[in-house]
């Protein structure tokens, strides 16, 4: 573990570092004294996501380091939105903002330490901005922006460059998060902000409005945006976020987003996604490029990062669904809810107690007739359960104790033809 300045060695390292205001003094700064840093997470939807998770991995690593963090979550920023460089947000109600800004407060608990003798702090930046009166934000934080320069911001520009244009609400958003860090600053000596690489324009916006208003030099440090092969960003799958809520994306979904990374990828993603030491890190590349087939940095990555977002036991049952769905382990071994995930992706119908197993072979396009499913019964080419059904069962139908948790089958030919029978109602 790092301490001082020289986390900053080793966030570059593990390629967390995009950009700085001063790497220099900040590291003079550092080496002198714990600092305080902030990051920022507005309440844009019901939880955080891949590129949040990237920020409160900086902030975990700097709290380890000795080094105080804010983790401050976006009460008011979050009803007034970043600009999108394409169109303007729909605004969300005060009610819906409120029970995300309380979901996404209970998500960042986990990653930092809240207690013992360096806790993080978490704010609500609704608490210093709703008093403030229109005039005052206007004297105090308005006054000292200049509109010429904060046209320049590309999602800006690209907006007044559209038909569409941009309210002024949307382009205030920069004076609020400004006013952000000016607040942390004075409440909490706060002189580090850090933030992915494309809100550079925003957070430079608040050392700015700390120099001119207090005289003082601050800091911002930015990740990089973290993208594929292809150059495409990560935490996209089929045009949908990967999500650290359970509830939106699974435990299982999770952990196979991160199995099925490229080779090619996971050195990089090692570092930036979890402790892994250089020594193991370098280990494990050397296995994807000569042991691909056995996937071992992936499977590394998967679990560690798995077990950071939720936790020990659900990384205990997404290996042991990965054993069950592609091995022969007891499928019996699995919760209800990773059951259900692991098979949600599968074919499925819903069938009936006492339904022969023939005709369910056919409803879960299994087998294309009776015959055939017949066929396959004989030749010992069919398991229920990850048990094989003998030769001469051809008569064998779906029993209660089949349905695990009362709920699916898990119905196989061969090893790679699966289909989930769900007990019909």
């Amino acid at each position: 573990m790092s301490s001082g300045a020289a986390i900053l060695d080793e966030l570059q390292w593990r390629g967390l570092v995009a950009q700085t205001t001063d790497l220099d003094a900040l590291r003079a700064e550092m080496e002198a004294r714990p600092i305080t840093v902030y990051c920022g997470f507005d309440p844009t939807a019901a939880s955080l996501h891949f590129g949040n998770l990237v920020q409160l991995i900086v902030l975990r690593h700097l709290q380890r380091a000795g080094h105080r963090v804010i983790a401050l979550v976006g009460g008011s920023t979050g009803l007034i939105g970043d600009p999108r460089p394409t169109s303007e947000r729909i605004l969300k109600t005060k009610e819906m903002t409120a029970d995300y800004v309380a979901r996404i407060q209970e998500q960042v608990q986990p990653f930092l330490s809240f207690e013992g003798d360096n806790p993080a702090v978490m704010v609500n930046n609704l608490d210093w901005t709703a008093p403030m009166s229109a005039l005052d934000f206007l004297r105090d934080v308005g006054k000292h922006f200049r509109v010429n320069q904060m046209i320049k911001k590309d999602a800006i520009a690209a907006r007044l460059a559209s038909q569409e244009g941009i309210s002024y609400t949307e382009f205030s958003y920069q004076l609020l998060q400004g006013l952000d860090y000016l607040h942390l600053f004075r409440e909490h000596g706060c002189r580090l902000q850090t933030g992915g690489q494309d809100q550079w324009g925003n957070l430079v916006a608040g050392a700015d409005l700390i120099h001119r208003v207090e005289g003082e030099a601050v800091h911002v440090l930015t990740t990089p945006l973290i993208t594929d092969e292809n150059g495409e960003k990560y935490g996209k799958s089929a045009g949908n976020a990967v999500w650290l809520s359970a509830e939106m994306t699974s435990p299982y979904a999770f952990y196979q987003y991160w199995i099925n990374v490229a080779d090619g990828e996971t050195g990089k993603l090692l570092r930036v996604f979890t402790d892994r030491t250089p020594e193991e890190i370098a280990t494990l590349e050397r296995a994807a490029a000569e042991r691909p087939h056995l996937r071992e940095a992936q499977r590394a990555l998967a679990a560690d990062v798995t077990t950071l977002v939720h936790g020990s036991r659900a990384t205990e049952q997404v290996e042991a669904a990965s054993q069950v769905l592609f091995g022969k382990a007891d499928p019996a071994q699995l919760d209800a809810d990773t059951l259900r995930d692991a098979t949600a992706e599968l074919p499925a119908a819903d069938v009936t107690v006492g339904l022969p197993l023939v005709d369910a072979l056919v409803e879960l396009a299994i087998a294309d007739s009776k015959g055939a499913a017949r066929r396959l019964i004989g030749e010992g080419g069919i398991s229920v359960n990850n048990a094989k059904i003998a030769a001469d069962q051809l008569d064998r139908t779906l029993v209660e104790q089949d349905f695990l948790h009362d709920q699916i089958a898990l119905v196989k030919r061969g090893r790679k033809h699966l289909a989930a029978a769900r007990k019909a109602l």
